[in-house]
């Protein structure tokens, strides 16, 4: 593969910091509550869920895009959950897609579909983690 973009990121641990190479990105991590932590700070699940996101949505836009459709009202939201199975900890993912009322039904389905084949975040994932996806 040739790089396009190279992003860098160092943290010291989940009760430390997280900072971006260029210092655009400066968090505080801290354990959920829920997992014994403070809960005052993102975490790595946060991170995730923000890029994947994101990136799905781009790719969402994309496939609207190549196929005329009008895209500027959709917005995802990606929930990632951490829970042990055999092997240690785990990762799942819901993206939960919200189309405008114009692309409803199987067509907004199979720009849901083709955003799933193309974003690098699923494609990342395929096969390593559950993504299931609704669509709102």
């Amino acid at each position: 593969m040739e790089a396009l973009y190279t992003a860098a990121a160092t943290a010291t641990d989940r009760e430390g910091r997280a900072v971006s190479s260029d210092g655009y990105l400066d968090l505080r991590l801290a354990k959920p509550a829920s997992l014994g932590g403070s809960g005052e700070g993102t975490n790595p699940e946060q991170l995730f869920a923000a890029g994947y996101a994101a990136c799905f949505a781009s790719a969402l836009a994309a496939a609207g895009k190549r196929a005329g459709a009008d895209v500027r009202d959709i917005a995802v939201t990606a929930e990632v959950s951490l829970g042990r199975d055999d092997e240690g900890f785990g990762l799942a993912v819901t993206l939960r897609v919200e189309l405008p009322e114009a692309l409803q039904g199987d067509a907004g389905r199979g720009l849901v579909e083709q955003a799933h084949q193309t974003c690098p975040y699923s494609r990342a994932t395929r096969g390593n983690i559950p993504v299931t996806l609704r669509v709102e």
